[in-house]
């Protein structure tokens, strides 16, 4: 494997926004929009084109391919004075940005946060409070949508599987070494392990790719697995130099990949022996 450092190349960084009266919440996701990170909290101005051109730049700023904003539906599933609101912001967003700006029901996510935050045991003055539900409820919208997602893929994949043996194009994703060299990954696996993000690929061409494939001897799929660390533009992923921290990684990714995919592949995979 060539270099210690990669930067992505092809993000599916979502944005997601739970629009108030007088704050907004924010959530993003990772770069391969996996998982949902609460961020911050925008209190409003009271200047519409203000606040619409406020969160536009935070979009911008987190490097987002799309929007999520939350709908607040009645619990019939009936639209209220509050959704119409959030349509007109959302509307103004998308005249606003070209990045695509999507809903998703947000019925629950407020009701959610509040629950969740006292059961964690969170005691906060009372504004501090309300920024902890505004961005938690946030997330939950974003992963709600993103669980979504994830549904649509594995349908499509079932689809393409009965068709075709290809790599899905949605897990493929291109990483640029410190020497300026392209090489395509598959994604295989977003987790956390001890506070800090991992993200777990399989190199599907190159030169070590090719050795893989022509090994008709191998025990299983190589898997390289990168610490990743930074923010926003900064964001990159970094090889693990500690053997005994790899192993540990390793082991929480197999732990973590057999609830999440197939327990007989993970048997399979092996680390990638950098």
């Amino acid at each position: 494997m060539c270099g210690v450092c990669y930067n992505t190349t092809m993000e599916t960084r979502i944005v997601a926004f739970d629009v108030g009266d007088k704050r907004i919440g924010v959530a993003y996701s990772d770069p391969f929009g996996s998982y949902a990170v609460p961020g911050e909290t925008y209190f409003r101005t009271g200047n519409f084109s203000a606040d619409v051109k406020a969160v536009a730049a935070i979009a911008k700023l987190r490097n987002a391919q799309a929007i999520v904003c939350g709908l607040p539906l009645n619990a019939d599933g009936t639209e209220s004075v509050q959704t119409q609101k959030t349509r007109r912001f959302a509307e103004a967003l998308k005249a606003e940005t070209a990045i695509p700006v999507a809903f998703e029901d947000e019925r629950y996510t407020t009701l959610a946060a509040r629950r969740d935050l006292v059961a964690s045991g969170v005691s906060a003055k009372r504004d501090k409070r309300k920024k902890a539900v505004d961005s938690l409820a946030a997330t939950y919208i974003l992963e709600a949508y993103l669980a979504e997602i994830k549904r649509e893929r594995e349908h499509m994949s079932t689809e393409m599987k009965e068709e075709s043996n290809d790599y899905e194009d949605e897990n493929i994703v291109e990483l640029v070494d410190d020497d300026g060299n392209t090489f395509r990954f598959e994604h295989l696996l977003t987790f956390e392990y001890r506070n800090e993000w991992y993200v777990a690929l399989t190199q599907i061409d190159g030169e070590n790719a090719e050795e893989v494939a022509e090994d008709e001897d191998d025990e299983g799929e190589e898997v390289a697995i990168y610490h990743l660390v930074g923010e926003g533009e900064d964001e990159h992923l970094e090889t693990i130099e500690d053997d005994e921290l790899l192993d540990e990684v390793f082991a929480e990714f197999t732990a973590q990949y057999e609830d999440f995919e197939d327990a007989d592949e993970a048997a399979e995979l092996e680390p990638d022996g950098e």
